[in-house]
């Protein structure tokens, strides 16, 4: 939806792990980051996006499927799969299993949202992802997934930009579209 808005725009996804894309923005070398963790840093702004809901997806056969939702001591004896960055950048130790001082019995990780959904879907573990990364999965039955705690955990969905551009009419437009 956004290419007839901005023919001339040169757009390009970077999602490997190793890169860091707050500083590459900071540096001027990317224009826009999509982030749940904001990082103070000089002439960066963060517009909120929307909020999603943090699930934690598991296999249809698993035995905490049965539960309304998940508290953090039902992962002390999971194998939490997750992104391979820093713990603090995580939902699912951010919000939920640190506030609790909860350990999972392991930790694993993958770079690929589609290898966590088939790690969980052949039991090899849990992972926490987006609402609606997970819509997808969901609806074609690879996996099922609960609320983290009674109330669940919304984070917020940020645009990271320069805050000289942020009134720029390509970021504008794209904050506009994002947002719907």
């Amino acid at each position: 939806r956004y290419r007839p808005q901005g023919p001339a725009v040169e757009m390009d996804c970077a999602s490997g792990f190793l890169f860091e894309p707050l500083p590459a923005l900071a540096e001027g070398d990317v224009d826009l980051v999509i982030t749940s963790d904001p990082q103070a840093l000089k002439g960066v702004d963060y517009v909120p996006l929307f909020n999603y809901e943090m699930r934690i997806a598991m296999a249809n056969d698993h035995p905490l499927r049965r539960r309304d939702w998940l508290e953090p001591r039902d992962l002390t004896d999971q194998t939490v799969i997750t992104y391979p960055v820093e713990r603090r950048r995580l939902d699912i130790f951010q919000h939920f299993l640190d506030p609790a001082d909860i350990e999972p019995a392991a930790v694993r990780t993958s770079e690929l949202t589609m290898m966590m959904v088939q790690l969980v879907a052949n039991g090899r573990g849990v992972c926490a992802l987006p609402d609606w990364v997970l819509a997808e999965y969901i609806d074609q039955g690879l996996v099922s997934a609960l609320p983290a705690g009674r109330d669940g955990i919304r984070p917020t969905l940020y645009a990271a930009v320069r805050s000289a551009q942020r009134d720029d009419p390509f970021l504008r437009d794209f904050l506009t579209l994002a947002r719907e």
